[in-house]
């Protein structure tokens, strides 16, 4: 959708879909993203059984070793492929790569660190198009500090989630070094920066559409911060990580009309 409706032009959207090299730069991160997943479960196998023990896999349904080999064979595969696209592709990948690696085996358990890491790589699946296509390539960064800003907040957010499990496994997120309380006022100042950074980039491309979009945007996020004040039940913070993916579906939504 990034490929049509932001780089574009939208006419020529059969042969995006039909382009193998776009297909390859998608594969390749959903491959990496992949690996990205199965080594922060291997990683989390522990934590995982306290926090969310029917949703365990690695240990339960695929042995531990054969996790680790799917994981660098999919590695493998969005290496490959960065190799073939291009030189900055190969090293956005290989980044990547790295990132997750570490996000899953150390920073995960840092404060905020690991938030931040995750939430940049988001971003970066949509700013290695721009770099790939070397086209409209600010409004492709509009949404990739969306994708950031929002991943970021869901990350906090599934910290106040999955705080028990995390304490007991000696985590020190934000919400068990600073408490549920500090960590809301820190999410309500991201979002209210959010909101601002995004209306200034969308005036700065005078681009109506996206000044509408995101002036409206300022209801739906009074009310999650409202929410997000009264929430103080495990179940509260899931239904607000649930939120927050909606939020990014209609922020893909959005594509279609810019």
């Amino acid at each position: 959708m990034v490929r049509i409706f932001l780089i574009g032009p939208k006419e020529n959207w059969l042969d995006y879909l039909l382009d193998f090299k776009q297909f390859l730069l998608v594969f390749a991160t959903i491959s990496i993203a992949a690996a990205g997943y199965i080594i922060n479960d291997y990683f989390d196998i522990k934590i995982d059984l306290v926090n969310k023990p029917d949703e365990v896999i690695i240990g339960k349904i695929i042995k531990r070793r054969r996790a680790i080999l799917i994981h660098q064979i999919l590695n493998f595969i969005g290496l490959a492929i960065g190799f073939f696209l291009s030189l900055k592709v190969f090293l956005i990948n290989f980044l990547a790569i790295s990132a997750l690696w570490f996000y899953s085996e150390r920073f995960k358990r840092k404060a905020f660190i690991g938030n931040f890491l995750v939430a940049f790589l988001t971003a970066f699946s949509l700013v290695i198009l721009g770099v790939y296509y070397q086209k409209n390539v600010a409004l492709v960064n509009i949404y990739a500090l969306f994708a950031f800003s929002i991943s970021l907040i869901r990350e906090i957010i599934k910290d106040m989630e999955d705080i028990r499990g995390d304490a007991r496994y000696g985590c020190r997120t934000l919400p068990i070094i600073w408490g549920i309380r500090q960590t809301k006022i820190l999410l309500y100042i991201f979002i209210v920066s959010f909101v601002m950074i995004l209306l200034i980039m969308a005036y700065s491309l005078h681009n109506q559409y996206l000044i509408a979009l995101f002036s409206l945007g300022v209801f739906p996020f009074s009310w999650f911060v409202y929410k997000l004040y009264w929430a103080d039940k495990r179940r509260d913070f899931t239904f607000l990580s649930k939120v927050c993916k909606l939020i990014m579906l209609f922020g893909i939504g959005s594509m279609i009309f810019v």
